[in-house]
């Protein structure tokens, strides 16, 4: 298919090579990754709004090389917002970064072009403190999931001790997070992750792990307090993931989580997802 000017709201944009296939097992092309983040839009804008994005891209597919890419592409559209920040301890030595913004259509459909099927965000919006807690849960084979959902639950019912409601998502990999609404300045995000996630591991200590040595964690579940760092990065509640099928981010309710006895019960497609969210709306609507 030849490339082709289409027009997004008020914006005009190429979008180039729509038949390339990006998920080879799946046969999901570059023109159904596009496809997914212009349907998904109005539930994924929000999330992404005035927070600065990270780009993994996969020019080749998911069985190709990626790299991730924090200054805008040179040959970006003048309409598309950019942030200069700062990047201290860059390991490229770049002590500022132009980033992209996505806070609208056109924005998404561009990035998509570009084969950025990953879009992962700060916990803070620009000009504030974080306004999300998070804690990622990675599980160590054998463990999977399964096990995190039941660290999830752990870690909810410590929050709410402490006044604080979690939402939980899949990450479209491996593990999952959850994400607690703060408002900011309110919360030591970093501390208070850190020693949440170190008093479980001392009172779970066969299920969890909270130090980041990977020899430690076989067979349990990783909860990463890192994340809030300002630094640091998660993946996007709606975004594509870069596995051999193209799975999603997903928010899902408690009681999937505390009904998930298998891989599948919490593993959801782009398509699936498009069909969760007519039904059930975002479910990560802090409200």
């Amino acid at each position: 298919m030849a490339d082709q000017l289409v027009k997004v709201e008020d914006r005009t944009l190429k979008l180039t090579n729509m038949e390339k296939v990006l998920y080879p097992e799946a046969g999901f092309t570059k023109g159904q990754v596009i496809d997914y983040y212009a349907r998904i839009a109005p539930v994924l804008l929000p999330h992404l709004k005035d927070r600065p994005v990270t780009l993994r891209r996969y020019p080749n597919g998911v069985d190709g090389q990626s790299f991730f890419e924090k200054n805008v592409a040179r040959h970006a559209p003048e309409w598309v917002r950019t942030e200069r920040l700062p990047t201290p301890g860059s390991s490229k030595g770049n002590e500022f970064l132009d980033f992209v913004v996505i806070e609208e259509l056109a924005t998404l459909a561009w990035v998509a072009n570009l084969a950025a099927l990953e879009l992962h965000v700060p916990q803070w919006r620009i000009g504030n403190d974080p306004d999300l807690l998070v804690f990622d849960l990675d599980p160590g084979p054998p463990a999977t999931v399964v096990e995190c959902c039941q660290v999830a639950l752990w870690l909810r019912e410590e929050l709410a001790e402490g006044g604080y409601e979690a939402w939980p998502k899949t990450s479209g990999s491996k593990g999952m997070q959850l994400y607690v609404p703060v408002e900011p300045g309110e919360l030591d995000t970093w501390t208070y992750s850190r020693k949440l996630a170190e008093r479980l591991a001392r009172e779970y200590p066969r299920q969890v792990v909270a130090t980041m040595a990977k020899a430690q964690r076989g067979g349990k579940v990783f909860i990463d307090w890192s994340q809030n760092r300002p630094a640091k990065t998660t993946i996007a509640p709606y975004s594509l993931r870069a596995r051999p099928q193209p799975t999603v981010s997903t928010p899902v309710t408690w009681q999937e989580v505390e009904a998930c006895d298998h891989v599948d019960d919490l593993t959801f497609t782009a398509d699936e997802v498009r069909a969760r969210v007519e039904e059930l709306g975002d479910l990560l609507d802090y409200g």
